[in-house]
């Protein structure tokens, strides 16, 4: 009878075992917020390096500076620029008018200096102070890279976000390239690399496989990532897949076992 017991037992305590590597349901449901609000935040900091890539390259970085200063005032009348030599300073909200770019609503302070604007090639700084899009404010930096040959920027950040709603917040780097998107930049970027930030859950390390985000959504429509979790080591891949206008179904899977939710533009997560 002993030895009866451990031959049934051995395969629940298998079985045990791996389930220790696979994300429960409610941490499943943590990841996708975490990646959700990291995604919300570097689409504001994305968003406003769109803005600033509105200039004649080949010109002298002060001529460069100037000819940005009149893009903005002509796009945002919201903003109040100032232009140093190759450095401006906005202010979003500053005056009245219009203060959204493709589908985002800006607000706070943000600084770029132009250190480079040669034939087919573009280096710029970026520095954001409470810069919000009403869901998620952003403070940090970006050194961003443009280059002509291949149709790519290259943006290597440091960020802190927060966001409005609950004041949850995490800090988090990272390196990657973007591309536009096929229907074009005013619809959103496709996006390569990696990045990592600490939130009050821990560490989060996320691989970036050829995604495809709109300046509009919380999550990628398209593409997937790899992501390690603060869980005890455990691990999850999601992927994207848009159902219509509004929702994208986004699938997170952790060793045999998967779940599926729905992400509404708003930012609501659903099962259904």
């Amino acid at each position: 009878m002993h030895y009866r017991y451990l031959v049934l037992a051995m395969p629940l305590a298998l079985l045990a075992g791996g389930c220790q590597d696979t994300l429960t349901y409610a941490e499943t449901r943590q990841a996708l917020d975490e990646a959700a609000l990291s995604n919300q935040a570097l689409t504001v900091a994305a968003g406003s390096v769109e803005i600033c890539t509105n200039f004649t390259i080949g010109q002298a970085v002060e001529a460069a500076a100037e000819e940005l200063r009149q893009f903005i005032e002509s796009q945002l009348p919201c903003a109040a620029v100032s232009v140093a030599g190759a450095r401006l300073t906005i202010e979003y909200g500053a005056n009245s008018g219009n203060c959204t770019y493709h589908g985002l609503t800006f607000s706070g302070s943000h600084s770029i200096e132009i250190s480079s604007a040669a034939a087919g090639s573009l280096e710029v700084h970026h520095q954001w102070t409470d810069l919000s899009n009403t869901k998620v404010s952003v403070s940090g930096t970006a050194d961003v890279t443009w280059s002509a040959a291949d149709s790519s920027r290259h943006v290597v950040h440091q960020l802190d976000w927060t966001r409005l709603g609950d004041n949850k917040q995490a800090t988090g780097s990272g390196d990657r390239t973007q591309t536009a998107l096929p229907a074009g930049i005013a619809t959103g970027i496709g996006i390569q690399g990696g990045r990592a930030w600490t939130s009050d859950l821990g560490e989060w390390t996320l691989d970036i496989d050829n995604v495809e985000l709109r300046w509009i959504d919380p999550v990628p429509q398209a593409g997937s990532y790899s992501l390690a979790t603060p869980f005890n080591g455990k691990s999850a891949s999601l992927s994207f897949e848009r159902r219509d206008e509004d929702t994208i179904k986004v699938t997170i899977t952790s060793g045999r076992i998967s779940y599926s939710f729905y992400v509404s533009k708003s930012g609501t997560i659903s099962d259904e």
